[in-house]
């Protein structure tokens, strides 16, 4: 399966940040993408995946990528596996770029790593702003000269945390990038929900395969994958175009019970997982098939369907179950996930490609049903029949009489229900009618809520007395 990233990002050039670990890189990249999207902490190796976000400045458009660290000497035979991975996603970001930002430690000094990395981005042959970091007061500049051994022809003295000469080093940026579109050149923020990217989630506990599923779509490797529990940490956007419709991927870390969370890390990965669900528009709950359904996948479910997100819910490693497994882990999903009946249910491995495919038709149906609008006239025609057939009950000795329905909005489905007595409407029949408009207007896949209330009466105008 080929995948492609968006037009839309194509248009905009990339500024890669590269440099050892731990010398600012992701503070640098939340300054410029102007939020918090990557996890930042006093800890070498937070950052492990290439992670993008979208920049303007002086009426400029690019686009920023976040690397782990850069350490050479990681990826040397005895390194570890897993920090040999970092470089290697880095060094990717590295041959994307059409600028680098070489970021070095302004209290700490150079390191001889910084000479290793120095020669090997020369090598590029690609535009380098060399960039000392962490200059909070003019005593820290000193270190500035030091990066000119480097052979810099010029150094930025910046404090990504505070904002110190940041607007020097954007300018600098959009100099070295003639071919950033304009802002006015761009229409994707204005695109409707058939043509925009579906924002789409990868949610589960650790471990799930969310990561590996992302590296199937994308045709590449983006996400590191180890069987160590906890390799992803932050959040990844991974914009990607397949058969035509585009997507953003967002692989998340795994989201653990609470009981079970220590580090102040993961109590932090955790937490932007969950904010990644109030920014999408359809969730894929991963589940391991080998290990079959747990409690934090209701869970994660259930913070899913309280959020209003569309769900697919996969069953991740088909090729380490067979039918008779499958057949049991449907039983046990229809008892355990019975509050969200609606979920589309896909069987599929990352691994070896099976079924991937019915992960993005999922997808897509979830999404067309989470977006889709039915016109008042259309509903209250399907209405007048649905409360003939089976009218709601008697509230305290009164008839609940339903006047017409209509849907104020979208993401997720919301119906408005007008009625004399809104307390008098049953739970039950919420959920009778809640049935009847998924199976009428084809809304498998995403929350359906309704919303009653009283029907608003003019007040009635008092006669004049003749005087």
């Amino acid at each position: 399966m080929s995948a492609t990233e968006s037009e839309d990002t194509i248009a905009r050039p990339l500024v890669a940040i590269v440099g050892r670990p731990n010398v600012g890189k992701s503070t640098l990249f939340n300054r410029l993408v102007g939020g918090h999207n990557a996890i930042v902490e006093d800890e070498p190796g937070v950052t492990r995946d290439r992670r993008y976000g979208k920049a303007d400045w002086a009426g400029r458009l690019f686009r920023v990528c976040d690397t782990g660290g850069l350490d050479l000497g990681a990826a040397k035979p005895e390194g570890a596996l897993l920090a040999r991975g970092i470089v290697a996603q880095a060094m990717r970001a590295v041959e994307e770029a059409d600028l680098i930002l070489f970021v070095a430690d302004a209290k700490e000094g150079l390191v001889p790593g910084d000479h290793d990395a120095a020669k090997v981005l020369r090598k590029t042959g690609k535009p380098i702003l060399w960039v000392a970091n962490k200059v909070d007061r003019n005593l820290d500049e000193t270190f500035t000269s030091d990066m000119y051994r480097l052979g810099a022809d010029e150094v930025f003295g910046i404090s990504a945390q505070h904002g110190r000469a940041i607007g020097d080093l954007c300018d600098a940026i959009v100099a070295r990038l003639p071919g950033a579109p304009h802002i006015s050149e761009t229409t994707d923020e204005q695109e409707d929900d058939a043509t925009r990217p579906i924002r789409l989630a990868l949610v589960g506990r650790p471990n799930a395969g969310k990561s590996s599923l992302v590296n199937r779509f994308a045709g590449e490797e983006r996400m590191l994958v180890d069987a160590k529990a906890g390799t992803t940490r932050d959040p990844i956007d991974t914009p990607v175009e397949i058969g035509g419709r585009r997507y953003t991927l967002i692989d998340t870390a795994g989201i653990r019970r609470h009981s079970k969370i220590s580090a102040p890390m993961e109590k932090i990965a955790v937490s932007m997982g969950e904010k990644a669900i109030r920014r999408c528009d359809v969730c894929v709950l991963v589940i391991d098939a080998a290990d079959g359904l747990a409690e934090q996948d209701a869970k994660i479910a259930g913070i899913c369907d309280e959020l209003g997100r569309a769900l697919v819910i996969c069953f991740n490693k088909l090729d380490l179950v067979d039918q008779k497994q499958q057949d049991k882990l449907r039983e046990n999903l229809n008892r355990q996930l019975q509050f969200v009946p609606w979920a589309k249910v896909v069987f599929a491995s990352a691994k070896t490609g099976k079924g991937v495919q019915r992960i993005l038709d999922g997808v897509q149906g979830a999404f067309a049903a989470f977006t889709k609008r039915v016109t008042t006239g259309e509903l209250n025609r399907w209405f007048e029949g649905i409360v003939t057939k089976h009218p709601p009950s008697v509230y305290k000795g009164h008839p609940v009489k339903l006047y017409f329905i209509q849907q104020p909005q979208a993401r997720p489905p919301t119906f408005l229900l007008s009625v004399n007595y809104p307390e008098g409407v049953h739970f039950s029949y919420r959920r009778y009618l809640t049935n009847q408009l998924r199976e009428h207007f084809e809304l498998d896949g995403t929350p359906v809520r309704i919303v009653c209330k009283a029907r608003t009466r003019r007040p009635l105008k008092s006669k004049s007395k003749p005087t």
